[in-house]
């Protein structure tokens, strides 16, 4: 069972969240807060699997919310919902741990999906905002000089797959790309996280672009 906690400072949306959720019968929602600071609250006392994030909120903001909760471990998944406004906060909701992006107005098989998705590791960034992140906000952030001598110790391989990751291809994607066995591309995404020292792809994606590995406008494909 999937337990969520719903962090939104509107109380038609965590309604309207919490049915969607609770249509689906893998999936729980064991709490709401309206507002950062009980988010954090509520996720340190009841330990659910994924919270679900609103960016804007009183008394804390979301982005300091997230960080407060991630700082904890163990930690639960944070899943930011999000809109097209809010392209400056991305960057730091990444760097404060969320494992992904959902935007407000997505389908609710998307964000079941979403939720399941992050609930087993995996990074959940919406394509839309994805591509303005990778275009408009890192492109945008101060510069500094490549770190990719800092990466760990990737192998060829490894570094092959990185890449493609960063670009937002899935693990069959890269199977393609590379000519490898789905079940190899899995490995070599796990053994790249262990070595970045990261959970998840989103985290793996930052890494990524701050070293330098991958730029900001260059080929996605």
């Amino acid at each position: 069972m999937i337990d969520v906690l719903v962090a939104d400072d509107q109380e038609l949306v965590r309604d309207g969240l919490r049915a969607v959720l609770e249509a689906d019968a893998g999936i729980r929602v064991i709490g709401e807060a309206a507002d950062g600071r009980s988010a954090v609250e509520l996720a340190r006392a009841l330990r659910p699997t994924v919270v679900l994030m609103d960016v804007r909120m009183p008394v804390l903001d979301g982005i300091a919310a997230t960080a407060e909760i991630l700082a904890d471990p163990p930690s639960p998944y944070v899943l930011v919902l999000t809109t097209f406004d809010l392209d400056e906060y991305i960057v730091a909701a990444l760097r404060a741990g969320a494992s992904g992006f959902l935007l407000k107005d997505a389908p609710r098989e998307r964000i079941i999906e979403a939720v399941v998705r992050v609930a087993n590791g995996e990074a959940q960034l919406a394509p839309q905002v994805a591509r303005r992140l990778v275009e408009r906000v890192l492109s945008a952030s101060p510069t500094h000089p490549s770190r990719a001598g800092r990466l760990p110790d990737l192998s060829p391989r490894e570094t092959d797959v990185l890449r493609l990751l960063a670009r937002g291809l899935s693990n069959a994607e890269i199977a393609g790309r590379l000519y490898l066995a789905h079940t190899t591309v899995k490995s070599y995404v796990a053994s790249v996280l262990a070595k970045l020292g990261v959970r998840d792809r989103v985290q793996a994606t930052v890494a990524a672009y701050e070293s330098g590995l991958v730029q900001p406008g260059g080929d996605r494909g």
